[in-house]
């Protein structure tokens, strides 16, 4: 690839991924739909006017972190230290249902291996993959819904990052059965320093930046500031701690998110993602997808990979969230929310591909996977909020006068 052609794929990034996101709009659908169609048809499926690149893909990296950054940012730390436990045992419960469903789906199709064996492990990592959810879809959509901010839309972020890291943790063990050099115990005790780390981080980042907003209220030097820290801790979290990138670039944002000008921050880190970045990171799903070299056999595994690893997670999740006294319709947007698959899902594949877990021929399946529960969350998320008032709206509404007499 030459030095100059990247200016080219990312002209056509831009302008057919805001295309196709208008396009979904005036078809009552959230833009990010129309991103991810936008790359399918720009890209290896379709057109082929664009390939992915390293360059695209370290962009859409970008991308993911900045999202996880403003996600971050717009929440309500009450909120979310009110929901952490009950996020904390939806993340649990999403991650073991679909690794268990997972296997059992690889057993049906290709034979229940005994324990030690090649197809054991490879029955056990498909249900691994399952266990990835991909927040940063489901922000975007909670943010274009103007529900990230509620109290569900914290729930299902909070639950998500929380079962990313157990993901992770679960990935280092099944490696750990093939690989004796992976060490299993070491992810847990970086797990925990890095919540330590990032306490310490956290509590002295806190008040340097409130100082500097009360001496410099509403100023740019603070956004430019809060991005340095968002970089830094995405960067240490995998560097340091084997964690996603884009937990510690929520962690960055929870970190001012209590600031006075936490908002301003948020809306000039709106501005890189919505012009640039997002557009890269939604297209880049589609950008990835080849359906080369399938057969009858692995559509059939494919369809089944994909209704058993949507299903699991929405009965998981919110049978969960039910059980916390949700009603029907929250508990279900609970299980909707946790339903993508995305960037995690494909880190966990590589990794399997990487170790010999995980055949080629497999990888479409899980790239049918993500782009189906992409695509549908937000059309579906769309749905269950039909009708109802924005949180700010809900505030608003006061109670109806009782009548009393004298």
């Amino acid at each position: 690839m030459e030095t100059f052609e990247f200016f080219k794929d990312l002209a056509i990034i831009i302008i057919a991924a805001k295309t196709f996101g208008i396009l979904a709009k005036r078809l009552k659908v959230p833009a990010v739909v129309g991103e991810i169609i936008a790359g399918l048809v720009i890209g290896p499926c379709c057109l082929r006017i664009v390939e992915q690149s390293d360059f695209l893909s370290l962009m859409a990296e970008i991308g993911v972190v900045l999202l996880m950054f403003g996600a971050g940012l717009e929440t309500n730390l009450k909120d979310l230290l009110k929901t952490g436990p009950k996020a904390a045992l939806i993340a649990l419960v999403g991650v073991f249902f679909p690794l268990i469903c997972g296997t059992l789906l690889y057993g049906c199709f290709y034979g229940f291996g005994e324990i030690g064996t090649d197809s054991f492990y490879r029955g056990i990592f498909i249900g691994t993959i399952l266990t990835a959810t991909s927040v940063g879809i489901t922000v975007q959509t909670l943010k274009e819904l103007g529900r990230l901010k509620s109290e569900i839309g914290t729930l299902i972020v909070s639950a998500a990052i929380i079962d990313d890291i157990i993901g992770i943790i679960v990935l280092t063990f099944v490696v750990g059965l093939k690989s004796p050099t992976a060490n299993p115990t070491d992810v847990l005790v970086n797990t925990g320093l890095f919540i330590l780390f990032s306490g310490g981080v956290g509590v002295a980042t806190y008040y340097a930046f409130k100082y500097i907003d009360k001496r410099y209220p509403h100023q740019r030097r603070i956004p430019i500031l809060g991005l340095a820290l968002c970089m830094f801790m995405a960067y240490a979290a995998e560097k340091f701690f084997g964690i996603a990138d884009i937990t510690g670039a929520y962690v960055a944002g929870l970190i001012l998110c209590n600031l006075r000008d936490s908002e301003y921050i948020a809306e000039k880190m709106d501005i890189s993602s919505y012009m640039l970045f997002g557009p890269v990171f939604f297209a880049s799903i589609g950008l990835k997808t080849k359906f080369d070299n399938f057969s009858i056999d692995i559509l059939l595994f494919s369809v089944a990979f994909v209704l058993v690893g949507i299903l699991a997670k929405i009965i998981a999740c919110g049978l969960v969230a039910k059980c916390f006294k949700y009603n029907f319709k929250d508990s279900l947007k609970v299980g909707v929310g946790m339903m993508t698959r995305g960037e995690v899902a494909l880190i966990v594949s590589q990794k399997g591909l990487a170790v010999g877990l995980l055949d080629p021929i497999y990888f479409a399946s899980v790239i049918l996977l993500i782009l189906v529960s992409s695509i549908s969350t937000p059309i579906i998320m769309k749905v269950l909020y039909r009708g109802e008032p924005l949180p700010e709206e809900k505030a608003n509404i006061k109670p109806p006068e009782i009548e009393t007499t004298a």
